[in-house]
């Protein structure tokens, strides 16, 4: 059983050995690890990946894949749910050395056993909520451990943040996001639970919307006597996941955030100026942040009462650290592939290109982000080329795929991103097909399923002045859960080589 995986509390010398550690959320583990004093080496591809930047920071250089990885001094081998232990010779070794081996999210459950420990989950948001947490507990007096599944700008482009007080503290909170597929979240020892959102997604895993709701609801059950469920209450999967884990039971403490929300967490979205967007709470009164979409706005009202409910439960006055929260939010930038801002260039007509990468890969999240950047620039005209990832999830939700890019003036979409363990040539939709669906619905789509073609026809649409609507200039985004970020690089590069102005 995962949950019976555990780690000794002193980690100060134990020699963890990772296979495929370039993984995002291997790379967390491994500065979490590191921070407690672990010795740590890995093996991955030879292909560079924006991680490998954060290992390099920590003195840490990835391996080619052999079975020479495993040494006697290793102690455990914690392994990403892509490589096989029957196939992969790290794997291979460390079976035959009798050596505790475990997947990542075991591992994360592990150490979330050691701690008072909260997870982040939901279909959406999981990423930003838990860098807005980990922004937030920087500035508090809570000694204190956050792992997102991204790369986070405030925590110094690191995937955690670790409070200083952790060194003088023996006991701590430690906030992680946690992952619906596969169940992986069941592994985790939560004593409070964010959800912000419930819906249909990983369809190869979950092909009905009753099998993916049931699964949040068991990791609810997982909350001990008296644990506290902080859900979203202007998510409808989420209000009726927490209304039939109410139903099983009722020593959990409820606590919903949002418009629709009574109590502390009671939300009024305002206005965006400059560059911000105002909201507020019940509990708090005004409040801003510097990303861009309500959908965040909701997200920092989720990540505002774990805060307050951390800093409770450490026999604190939230209301007396109104303001700290207030500041740690504004400082908040987002993480490595949400609304994140690559670069700012000029066209070769002389007005402003944003481009931004962002990891929306759900109908709904394709459609709350992109109406985000609608309302945040609003002088800018929006170009997006989209790479939809999995070929179940693309034929599952073709019409809401279809339908999720009117906030878009132009849409670019690519050839679909397979999942390694789907069959596209057995697949019932491609991304013509989608392109073709979503031309029903909006006036501008160009199917173009190579990056180099994408940025070819960007950068057409580019050179174009963007009309009187938009006296600003351009946003393009990249979009999706591939590698589709490589269209937004191909495009800087031909704007460089026309000798426009690229800053990155």
């Amino acid at each position: 059983m995962t949950n019976e995986k555990t780690l000794p509390e002193n980690l100060r010398g134990v020699h963890f050995h990772f296979v495929g550690i370039k993984g995002t959320g291997m790379v967390a583990l491994v500065e979490i690890l590191n921070s407690r004093g672990a010795k740590i080496t890995g093996s991955d591809v030879s292909e560079h990946f924006y991680t490998d930047d954060v290992l390099d920071s920590l003195g840490i250089k990835a391996l080619p894949f052999s079975r020479s990885n495993i040494t006697p001094s290793v102690n455990y081998v914690i392994y990403s749910s892509a490589y096989s232990a029957e196939k992969n010779p790290d794997l291979i070794e460390a079976a035959s050395r009798g050596i505790p081996m475990m997947l990542y999210s075991e591992a994360l459950g592990a150490i979330s056993r050691t701690a008072y420990s909260c997870g982040v989950c939901g279909v959406h948001g999981k990423t930003t909520t838990t860098g807005l947490c980990g922004t937030i507990l920087e500035d508090l007096d809570l000694p204190s451990q956050v792992l997102a599944g991204s790369v986070i700008a405030s925590f110094g482009n690191s995937c955690t943040m670790t409070s200083p007080l952790c060194k003088s503290s023996d006991h701590h909170y430690f906030v992680a996001e946690t992952c619906e597929y596969q169940r992986h979240f069941m592994a985790f020892f939560p004593q409070k639970i964010i959800l912000t959102s419930v819906e249909s997604d990983h369809q190869d895993y979950y092909p009905t919307y009753n099998d993916i709701r049931d699964a949040f609801v068991d990791y609810i059950m997982r909350l001990p006597h008296g644990g506290t469920l902080i859900y979203c209450a202007d998510d409808k999967g989420a209000c009726e996941t927490a209304e039939i884990a109410r139903s099983k039971r009722s020593d959990i403490r409820f606590i919903p955030y949002g418009e629709k929300a009574q109590g502390d967490y009671s939300l009024k979205i305002g206005k965006v100026s400059a560059g911000k967007h105002a909201f507020s709470l019940a509990c708090t009164g005004e409040l801003s942040i510097r990303v861009p979409g309500d959908h965040n706005v909701r997200n920092a009202a989720a990540a505002v009462a774990l805060c307050r409910e951390l800093l409770a439960e450490d026999k604190k006055n939230p209301a007396d650290y109104t303001k700290k929260i207030a500041a740690s939010l504004e400082k908040f930038r987002g993480g490595k592939r949400r609304s994140e801002i690559v670069a700012r260039a000029v066209s070769p007509c002389g007005q402003e290109i944003i481009v931004i990468d962002d990891y929306g890969h759900h109908p709904t999240a394709v459609a709350s982000t992109l109406a985000g950047y609608r309302d945040f620039y609003r002088g800018h005209k929006i170009i997006v080329d989209f790479m939809s990832h999995t070929y179940t999830r693309t034929a599952a939700l073709l019409d809401e795929f279809a339908s999720s890019f009117s906030s878009a003036d132009s849409v670019i979409i690519n050839k679909i991103y397979a999942s390694a363990r789907e069959d596209a040539s057995a697949a019932p939709v491609t991304g013509k097909i989608l392109a073709e669906h979503t031309a029903k619905k909006h006036p501008d789509v160009t199917y173009a399923a190579e990056f180099e073609e994408a940025a070819e026809c960007a950068l057409k649409k580019l050179s174009v002045p963007s009309g009187p609507k938009y006296p600003d200039g351009y946003v393009f985004v990249t979009m999706g859960a591939g590698d589709n970020w490589k269209a937004g690089k191909l495009l800087l590069e031909k704007l460089k080589n026309l000798g426009c102005e690229v800053k990155l």
